[in-house]
């Protein structure tokens, strides 16, 4: 692949922002590569996660797809657990202070990182590190000599604290750590590009690269990828918002999560979470907006796609016939009971409500098992808010349309 070829597959699905940043961006990764290339060595890249729960979403999976394409493209990848960066708790993306883990929480969360990240990336070419290996011995006049790097009003200016602040939310002390804890991440590494998230832009852009410089390193490329929607299309994929897709589920249960997204997301999930090159997806939107190719249809061909990376080929198409089945083949009932769907009603509620199960218990059971499903998407919490309505199913034979 040549170097311009590596660069838009690299920079695909990036976001800064600030189109004059993300050129600079580009442009920099672009003498990297012609550098390691002259050089001989591969570029050194890591990407950090806070292990602050236990359980990965494909919108976790963003930053690894891009690790996995510069592991494909030759190159040294860490896997860093930021086991003492989620001990203050990364501030970057919320409106108040994130509660403070302890070092056994950290510990028991992230035993299954690396394997869940391993469904992503290789294995054999993945470096796990803990950055608890070197911020663990910093003493405090070395965090002053870091904290010498800043200004109070810099971290005031991120949208967050400044939000806060208009808000009167409170900003603690220990927030402002974070982003010279994740800028050593790059200096102890010594480190060529680092990946991240937009909410991680400040870290990476500003601290990290300002302290390498200041350490007397060259400045890493930040490499920022945009954030993935959730199942609606809409917000960021959130296990508090209920529109999640695990990649620790079953393969039908992904595929028709998938096929549940609205059409106009499909582009957003074309660059982020597939193994697609530029112009293979610059051929789908094409053949999409030609009429050439039925969205319902480059769905099909999306939902296939993320199940086998998190799967394989045949899991793939075994999803496709069970979803074909049930939808295109109409394996569900034309006439079935109708239920009117009330305002700020939780899906317990609607299962109990619409008949379709007796009790309470009987139906926490049945979410346990699996067993509930809308327009064939996992229903697995019954205290959220009932998503939408569509045809809810529970078990094989118990249907209700929910309008």
């Amino acid at each position: 692949m040549k170097i311009d070829e590596q660069v838009a597959l690299l920079m695909q699905g990036t976001e800064y922002g600030d189109e004059d940043l993300k050129k600079a961006m580009a442009d920099e990764l672009r003498q990297r590569l012609i550098e390691a290339e002259k050089e001989g060595r591969p570029l050194r890249v890591y990407c950090g996660y806070d292990p602050t729960s236990t359980d990965l979403h494909l919108g976790h999976t963003i930053t690894m797809r891009k690790l996995r394409q510069f592991q494909e493209l030759g190159h040294e990848v860490t896997f860093l657990i930021g086991s003492y960066t989620a001990l203050v708790g990364d501030p970057s993306d919320k409106n108040k202070a994130r509660p403070v883990l302890t070092q056994e929480q950290v510990a028991e969360n992230a035993k299954t990182y690396a394997e869940q990240a391993f469904r992503v990336l290789d294995r054999e070419k993945t470096k796990i590190r803990y950055n608890g290996e070197w911020l663990s011995k910093l003493t405090l006049v070395d965090l002053i000599r870091l904290g010498q790097n800043f200004t109070v009003q810099q971290f005031l200016a991120r949208d967050n604290f400044a939000k806060r602040m208009k808000s009167g939310e409170p900003i603690y002390l220990h927030e402002t750590f974070y982003a010279l804890m994740q800028g050593y991440d790059a200096v102890a590494q010594e480190t060529d590009v680092q990946i991240g998230g937009t909410d991680q832009l400040f870290n990476i852009i500003v601290a990290g690269r300002k302290l390498q410089e200041a350490l007397g390193q060259k400045p890493l490329v930040g490499v920022i990828c945009g954030i993935l929607p959730g199942t609606d299309g809409v917000q960021r994929m959130s296990k508090s918002t209920g529109n999640v897709i695990p990649i620790n589920t079953d393969a039908e249960d992904m595929y028709g999560k998938v096929m549940s997204l609205p059409d106009f997301a499909m582009g957003k999930y074309f660059r982020l979470v597939t193994r697609w090159a530029p112009k293979e997806i610059e051929t789908i939107e094409a053949d999409i907006a030609s009429g050439k190719l039925h969205p319902r249809d480059a769905k099909m061909k999306l939902a296939r796609e993320i199940v086998s990376i998190f799967y394989d080929d045949e899991a793939a198409r075994s999803a496709e016939q069970a979803f074909v089945s049930l939808f295109q083949k109409k394996d569900i009932p034309d006439d079935m009971p109708e239920y009117a769907l009330e305002e700020g009603q939780t899906v317990l509620d609607v299962l109990i409500a619409a008949g379709l199960v007796p009790s309470k218990s009987e139906g926490r059971r049945m979410l346990d098992q699996k067993a509930v499903r809308l327009d064939g998407e996992t229903l697995e919490d019954g205290r959220d808010t009932f998503p939408h309505p569509g045809v809810l199913r529970v078990g094989k034979r118990r249907f209700v349309r929910v309008k």
